[in-house]
């Protein structure tokens, strides 16, 4: 575990972290800046990721988004230390959805040091098909109404440039507007889901500075784009032991929607 990636996600979510010394724990969700897949240029596809039928199933629907996942922290990643990472494929489930076929995919990481496990992940993946002209997205559920804590992101390009560089990811619909909006459809650049997930941490992080995180699930609800500005809110359940955190669109929907345990 090397300090470099985790001193610019720090820069890139405007913290003001000291350096990592060594034998610093990892925040939750940060190890997704390691293990980063690199693909040779050729092995990519049109819409920048790797093409599929390697470790992924051949799933022919051309659209990929990151549906949610569950994590299980079981002791810290420490800076410093050698980890390793073992994935494998869940489940392969299709599905007829109200816009068409679509292909749930669950793939399972386990990370571990010379202690033992660290992490549990469960990572879903929907593919889908491209939106057929005419066709409108279904507006979101609204988002819950009051919030104990509350930030607004400005999703710009270069947040979201510095995002997909810092995790290696090539997906056009991040950084390439003329793709996202005349090939993909969407009104705008999408915002990372993993980016959305990340700020919910971060915003118990910033609240409860003290609080370690056992658990994270989280829910892809419907995509924020770059047009308007956005909110990450968290509100502590009553059990004294969760926090629920959800991401609001500018108009009030619910994007994404997730529960923490400390």
């Amino acid at each position: 575990m090397t300090p470099a990636p985790a001193a610019a996600l720090s820069a890139t979510l405007d913290r003001d972290d000291p350096p990592a010394a060594p034998g610093d724990p990892l925040p939750p969700l940060w190890h997704w800046l390691y293990f980063l897949p690199v693909y040779r240029q050729s092995e990519l596809g049109p819409d920048g990721h790797p093409v599929r039928g390697g470790f992924l199933p051949p799933v022919p629907l051309p659209r990929r988004m990151w549906a949610g996942s569950r994590l299980e922290f079981h002791r810290p990643i420490r800076m410093g230390e050698a980890i390793t990472r073992e994935s494998s494929i869940a489940s392969v489930n299709h599905k007829d959805g109200r816009t068409g076929p679509l292909v749930f995919v669950v793939v399972k990481h386990q990370i571990s040091g010379s202690d033992g496990p660290s992490v549990t992940e469960q990572h879903d993946i929907v593919y889908r098909g491209n939106t057929q002209p005419g066709e409108s997205a279904p507006e979101p559920p609204a988002a819950p109404g009051s919030a104990a804590w509350e930030r607004t992101i400005v999703p710009d390009d270069v947040l979201l440039f510095r995002y997909s560089a810092l995790t290696f990811n090539g997906h056009r619909i991040h950084y390439d507007r003329r793709y996202a909006t005349e090939v993909e459809g969407y009104p705008g650049l999408v915002v990372h889901g993993p980016l959305l997930a990340t700020l919910l941490t971060d915003l118990v992080r910033r609240n409860l500075p003290q609080a370690q995180i056992t658990s994270f699930t989280f829910r892809a609800v419907s995509p924020i784009f770059d047009t308007a500005p956005f909110s990450v809110c968290g509100a502590p359940a009553g059990d004294g032991s969760s926090v629920h955190l959800w991401a609001r669109n500018a108009r009030g929907g619910l994007a994404m929607d997730a529960t923490a345990t400390c």
